[in-house]
């Protein structure tokens, strides 16, 4: 996946791999002491940290994400990202289908 973006020296790139009405799948990379600032999201997501380092803020709580990790955003919860070093990751981004 590491050739399927470049990253930006002291920057954020992002790749959107996918995108259905259901989800979007989304691949960062972000240079160390880069980051998103604190937001929230409609949507339930999860971050799948595939290289380097990084800390998620979620409702208040740090969580230090390494390769391997997947760590779970509940929806409406605020959340910030920083990168420890430079990192790379996947965002799957799950939207609720319902019927209208």
């Amino acid at each position: 996946m590491s050739d399927l973006i470049v990253p930006t020296p002291d920057g954020i790139a992002s790749r959107v791999l996918g995108k259905t009405s259901g989800a979007n799948l989304t691949l960062f990379a972000l240079d160390a002491g880069q980051g998103l600032t604190e937001h929230t999201s409609p949507f339930e997501a999860l971050v799948i940290v595939l290289e380097g380092t990084c800390t998620l803020t979620i409702g208040g709580t740090a969580v230090r994400a390494t390769p391997g990790t997947i760590v779970r955003m509940p929806a409406s919860i605020p959340h910030a990202l920083e990168a420890v070093e430079a990192t790379r990751l996947l965002l799957v981004m799950l939207r609720d289908e319902r019927p209208a």
